[in-house]
């Protein structure tokens, strides 16, 4: 499974491509297969996302988990402080993430 991350252009979040749209939450990611590059390259040449890539991921229950672990720290938000994580809808998730 590849799916397609970046970081919003006025927030800079990390955001994961939804099939349509940006999403901050990796459970929301789709397959983007071979389309991958470029759907990045016409999101962020509309000026939609910052520095989109592919990465590899696995489909487990809770959704897509990033394949390396840059990606997952990036999924689960920042880590200086744990209020400011993202609060994912199963709570837990968090086992699965990292």
């Amino acid at each position: 499974m590849k799916i397609l991350t970046g970081n919003d252009l006025g927030t800079g979040d990390v955001v994961w491509w939804t099939g349509s749209d940006w999403s901050r939450h990796v459970a929301d990611a789709v397959d983007v297969d071979n389309h991958g590059e470029a759907i990045a390259a016409a999101e962020e040449a509309a000026r939609r996302v910052n520095a989109p890539y592919v990465i590899d991921a696995e489909q487990t229950p809770q959704g897509p988990r990033p394949g390396h672990i840059k990606d997952r720290i990036r999924a689960a938000g920042p880590t200086v402080r744990l209020d400011l994580n993202i609060k994912p809808a199963d709570p837990a998730a968090g086992s699965w993430v990292i």
